[in-house]
């Protein structure tokens, strides 16, 4: 995980395709229709898997200008902390893009945790709309400028939602994309993780976002990012799916290279598989991150050649394609994958 109207941190995008290239709509085959699976045309590519009711009915009240449903939404979690973040993110994106149903909202109940949190991950998202997702190289100034002024303003709103809710990891959480964009020193860095372990020590989106930041395309170095990510994983309970994090920092390290079929079959990265299918298997099937984990899973069990595992994790997650790899190489990466694996599996379905 990771969803939302702006997909932030994806915009370091690339077109590379390790094994299958994808040009157009793959043809979709007669199996792949009697399984069930979409068309590439009727992927939906804001989520990474099917909306809860409550999430459908907040995301159809602010495309009406209402707001009571969205803050219903955030006032249910509690202290489910998973949920919270990841309906704040959603949310956050969507008023990036039109606010009016949030300054009603804020206007209604001024102090209400769950708009604080909302407008501090809005102006954040709204700072890298302002950014664009073109390479600095052909990114103006003025759009640097309103991309660091914004992101400068971001800590304000930030400081208000965690005063609102002490307890809540999600402001801080919010603040890594700030400290991503500005730069913040590695020690500012721990610090800000601190924060956000003392209240949420394995919690999915933090990690994701922590993560990007030890990468060695923005603030860290491949060592890092894999010592970050084995770390998460090496003390977590299972079911908590940290083991998708050495995982994404592999992939990471490799994304601007060409990476040999040998090198998905290591010992090494088949332990790290291994261990993230049995982590799904242990997950409540609630958890609003596991999806992210079973995309992963299908692709690397794709590129394993455990075709049979890899068509499992396909048909759970089929529908929704916001999530790694895919928000990287699109929609028809994933229907060429998908494909190539629906013709690989055995015919159980026979």
């Amino acid at each position: 995980m990771i969803v939302g109207a702006v997909c932030i941190y994806y915009w370091f995008k690339t077109r590379r395709h390790d094994s299958v290239i994808a040009s157009g709509n793959p043809r979709q085959s007669a199996r792949s229709t009697r399984l069930g699976l979409l068309p590439v045309t009727q992927l939906n590519k804001e989520l990474a898997a099917r909306p809860e009711p409550e999430l459908e009915a907040a995301l159809t009240g602010t495309r009406s200008g209402d707001w009571r449903a969205a803050a219903d939404l955030l006032a249910g979690t509690g202290t489910d902390w998973e949920r919270r973040s990841m309906y704040a993110e959603i949310l956050g994106g969507i008023a990036a893009a039109d606010d009016g149903w949030l300054l009603a909202w804020e206007k209604a109940r001024h102090d209400d945790p769950g708009a604080a949190v909302v407008r501090a991950r809005a102006t954040v998202n709204m700072a890298w709309r302002i950014r664009g997702d073109a390479a600095a190289s052909r990114t103006s100034r003025k759009q640097f400028d309103g991309f660091h002024r914004t992101l400068a303003r971001s800590r304000e709103d930030i400081v208000r939602a965690a005063t609102l809710n002490p307890h809540d990891p999600t402001p801080y959480i919010t603040e890594i994309w700030t400290a991503l964009g500005l730069g913040y020193p590695h020690a500012d860095m721990d610090q800000l993780w601190a924060e956000i372990t003392a209240r949420a020590p394995h919690h999915f989106q933090a990690h994701f976002s922590a993560l990007q930041y030890w990468c060695a395309k923005w603030r860290g170095s491949d060592e890092l990012a894999h010592a970050f990510a084995a770390h998460a994983a090496a003390d977590a309970p299972p079911g908590s799916l940290m083991s998708a994090f050495p995982l994404i920092a592999w992939f990471e390290a490799r994304l601007n290279t060409t990476v040999k079929a040998s090198a998905y079959r290591s010992p090494e990265l088949t332990s790290l598989v291994d261990a993230a299918l049995v982590d799904a298997a242990a997950a409540p099937r609630e958890h609003p991150h596991l999806a992210e984990l079973r995309h992963l899973l299908a692709y690397f069990l794709f590129q394993q050649g455990r075709y049979d595992a890899a068509l499992e994790q396909f048909r759970l997650v089929d529908g929704y394609v916001n999530a790694l790899p895919w928000t990287y190489y699109g929609e028809r990466y994933y229907g060429s994958i998908r494909e190539a694996t629906v013709r690989k599996a055995r015919p159980a379905d026979a």
